[in-house]
């Protein structure tokens, strides 16, 4: 019975995995950007570039999602929405910082209302330079990111130099 028990709870584990790496539901946040990488993450819905083939939804509610997608610096005013957004999120989830600005504050590192960067408010797992990223590297960096999920190794947790494993390629 206990060797019944291991096997079902290896499936059951395996399966989620499967289908957490097969179908992400992702959430976008602007924490103070100007725009440019929302509407490069915007381009990767479009049949252009057609990110749905991988699975991967933009969903409108954090409570359904897996990833969560920002872009800018983090504003005073954009703080705790980005937080009260991240613990609404279901566990496990991860966090991708798109763009320069969201990466390092980017233009505007150093302004009166900016709170940092990204990763100074949350833990991120994967980083996406540029500015802004174009849509293939967006694309890239979150599959590479489900890649590293899939393999089951841990992601980055607040690393202080970021992973070259999952930086995407502009």
């Amino acid at each position: 019975m206990n060797s019944s028990q291991n096997f079902l709870s290896s499936l059951m584990a395996r399966m989620t995995t499967w289908a957490r790496v097969n179908s992400p539901w992702v959430i976008h946040f602007n924490s103070g950007s100007c725009n440019g990488c929302d509407i490069e993450i915007l381009a990767t819905l479009t049949p252009r570039y057609d990110v749905e083939r991988f699975g991967i939804k933009l969903c409108g509610s954090p409570r359904h999602a897996d990833v969560l997608v920002c872009t800018g610096p983090v504003t005073r005013q954009a703080r705790e929405r980005l937080l009260r957004v991240y613990e609404q999120m279901p566990e496990p989830k991860f966090v991708v910082a798109v763009g320069s600005c969201g990466i390092s504050g980017g233009a505007f590192q150093g302004c009166y209302n900016i709170v940092g960067h990204i990763d100074e408010v949350l833990p991120v797992d994967a980083y996406i330079p540029g500015c802004p990223p174009r849509p293939q590297a967006i694309m890239d960096g979150i599959l590479k990111l489900l890649a590293h999920v899939q393999n089951g190794r841990p992601v980055a947790v607040k690393p202080v130099v970021k992973p070259a494993v999952l930086e995407a390629v502009i």
